[in-house]
């Protein structure tokens, strides 16, 4: 049996296959790979498929069929993953597909967004090279509160001195 070329392990028959044949994805991550599966057959019919009916840009499908016959797609890897179940209306998947384009490797790194149409999950659009999500924090420390090197003691009777 074949390998899935999504990256989970599985085999394709047990994977993805069975979505690109029809069968509906039941997470937005499930989805995604399928499509990164898609990419790597060469079924842009399956990619169109996919994409949610009010996108923004409709499917360029001569770009697509560049991605397919000049990329040398080389491996997927998802960095995070936001929603999506079984049971949302909408989700996001972070990710990394490495790729060889004339000779170059290079890394397509995109946070996808999804939704539900009647359904089914499809893809709604994306984000390329979206910067690291990170949390804000107030670094202002006050008089009487813990420090923040991890003393125990008092901010005032420890760096705050």
């Amino acid at each position: 049996m074949d390998k899935c070329p999504c990256g989970s392990g599985k085999d394709l028959a047990q994977c993805c296959g069975p979505l690109i044949a029809g069968a509906a994805a039941p997470t937005a991550e499930a989805l995604m790979r399928s499509r990164y599966t898609a990419f790597t057959q060469g079924n842009l019919d399956y990619i169109d498929s996919t994409h949610a009916s009010d996108m923004a840009e409709p499917f360029d499908r001569g770009e697509g069929q560049s991605m397919v016959d000049d990329f040398k797609w080389r491996g997927l890897e998802i960095v995070r993953v936001k929603d999506g179940g079984p049971a949302d209306q909408t989700g996001e998947v972070e990710f990394t597909a490495k790729f060889r384009h004339n000779g170059q490797i290079g890394l397509h790194h995109e946070r996808a967004t999804f939704k539900r149409e009647e359904g089914r999950w499809v893809y709604v659009d994306g984000e390329l090279n979206p910067k690291p999500q990170t949390v804000v924090r107030d670094s202002k420390v006050g008089r009487n509160d813990p420090c923040p090197c991890g003393s125990g003691k008092k901010y005032k009777k420890c760096h705050g001195a």
